[in-house]
């Protein structure tokens, strides 16, 4: 297990690290460009170190002994000096890379000091660092107690500070992406809501409510239901909401609503997933767990807006029970659905979540997060997210946050009118799956979810991350940080004109 935490000097930072590594671009790992905060045999050594290495597209991690001096072992991480538009100006990436690559000691203190070329760049920095150091291990005999203190500066040496944000996101998306990796023999629905529920319990001013089993139907969320009725733990829907304290509370209070997928374990139900492909399909709540952590972060740091959390949670597993291509399921919405594919079930928890949001709990924003197609990869890729918003205005908040955080995405068009024919049915509203994969496949399916939002006034965003949320078999704690700085973003209010007055 990796430990993480905060220093507030670069002499604390180092003093009794058996690694130091330092993160850095190559032009300030020169003589008399880096910054005097070592010690000159220490800062040599590195200046040398760059000097033999390239960081390449994507960062590299060189490594050398010390001769018994502290550290006992100085790594250096170096960061390409460019990058495209399309990626984040901190080069998280290549962070999250030249971290992975430093090979900490097990036992005993580490150390990563960064050094950035913007303040602004610390969030996604430290969350870079964080994913590369996860969390979850069930290796036997590993009793290994690795610590890592982190600290940033600028150019010139001096200390970019951490606040409460950086602390709460990092933590968030740690044990967010713990959740992803833990297997179905640990975390079935039952236990994910046990475990969400603890967590959420000590939170101030939140109300947490849980619908399970049976009262799903009577509630009318038949989407939800149908997926997880064949498991042994009955599928449920998690609803937290925070309401602000008065002296906090926005002028003008808004409701947003965070909506995430959360199938504990994937087999495809009747159109079982073959070929291998059910591997790994522990990661396809990573959608809830992505909302959760948001979530916490908010109300953590004082969230001035009212704020829901719903997690349809499910295990789409095989039984007498199981819901079968053919039937057809009337969604809290009131919309039909005629089921082609029992594989395509994240979108029916999706659906009952968030025309709860919008219908029952009158959110004005909804977003919701789901590893929702396979296509988000073959679209987007392994970095970036796809996002579909209803609403220009979500959709660049949440682009801008993704460069901020790191947590890339980046947009699918938002086209009712050209894919909602994909799932026409002769004999229900809609399908539950596309008639044709080649037709904008990732686009069709957050249209699907949206389409059970019509006839409400919310204002929507979709975020796919099958891709970002589980990477090289581990859960990454995606989401996180993109969806709470999104919501930041979109709440911040403009200053007045007092605020921008001229001082005499």
């Amino acid at each position: 297990m990796t430990s993480l935490s905060f220093a507030k000097t670069v002499k604390s930072l180092s003093r009794g690290s058996r690694t130091l590594l330092v993160v850095a671009p190559p032009s300030v790992c020169k003589p008399r460009k880096f910054p005097a905060v070592l010690d000159k045999a220490t800062s040599k050594l590195l200046t040398d170190m760059a000097r033999d290495a390239s960081p390449g597209d994507l960062g590299t991690t060189v490594c050398s002994l010390t001769g018994g001096r502290s550290p006992r072992r100085l790594c250096l991480g170096l960061l390409p000096e460019t990058r495209s538009r399309y990626n984040s100006p901190a080069r998280p990436g290549a962070i999250r890379r030249v971290v992975g690559n430093a090979n900490f000691d097990d036992k005993g203190k580490n150390a990563i000091l960064f050094i950035l070329d913007d303040p602004a760049h610390l969030l996604a920095a430290v969350n870079a660092a964080g994913r590369a150091l996860p969390l979850f291990n069930r290796k036997s005999g590993d009793k290994s107690e690795r610590r890592v203190e982190l600290l940033a500066i600028d150019r010139k040496g001096n200390v970019i500070p951490h606040d409460a944000l950086i602390e709460s996101t990092l933590k968030a998306s740690r044990e967010s992406a713990e959740l992803v990796d833990t297997p179905p023999t640990e975390l079935n629905p039952e236990e994910y809501s046990k475990r969400v529920k603890a967590i959420l319990k000590p939170l101030a001013n939140v109300k947490i409510r849980e619908i399970a089993g049976p009262n799903l139907v009577k509630h009318g969320l038949l989407g939800i239901h149908s997926v997880g009725r064949a498991a042994m733990n009955a599928p449920r829907l998690v609803i937290a909401t925070y309401t602000p304290p008065r002296d906090i509370a926005a002028a003008e209070p808004r409701h947003y609503a965070l909506v995430g997928k959360g199938v504990t374990y994937d087999t495809g139900g009747l159109n079982l997933k073959i070929s291998g492909s059910m591997r790994n399909m522990k990661c396809d709540m990573g959608g809830s767990a992505a909302v959760f952590g948001a979530f916490r972060v908010l109300v953590e740091t004082g969230f001035r807006h009212k704020l829901s959390l719903l997690m349809p949670m499910a295990e789409n597993a095989i039984g007498p029970n199981s819901y079968k291509p053919d039937d057809i399921l009337t969604a809290h919405s009131g919309k039909t659905v005629e089921i082609h594919n029992t594989d395509a079930e994240g979108r029916l928890l999706l659906i009952d979540g968030v025309s709860w949001a919008a219908r029952e709990l009158q959110a004005d924003v909804v977003i919701d997060a789901a590893t929702l197609t396979g296509a988000q990869m073959i679209s987007t890729g392994s970095m970036h997210a796809a996002v579909v918003s209803n609403d220009g205005d979500i959709e660049a908040a949440m682009l801008n946050a993704g460069r901020v955080t790191g947590d890339l995405c980046h947009p699918l068009p938002f086209a009712p009118e050209f894919y909602k024919r994909e799932f026409e049915s002769q004999v229900a509203d809609m399908t539950n799956s596309v008639h044709n994969r080649m037709n904008a496949q990732s686009a069709c399916a957050a249209q699907f979810v949206y389409w059970h939002l019509e006839g409400t006034d919310a204002r929507w965003c979709h975020i796919d991350l099958a891709g970002p949320a589980f990477r090289n078999t581990r859960g990454t704690g995606y989401g996180v940080a993109l969806i709470s700085q999104t919501l930041r973003d979109l709440t911040a209010e403009a200053p007045s004109d007092d605020d921008n007055s001229d001082e005499d």
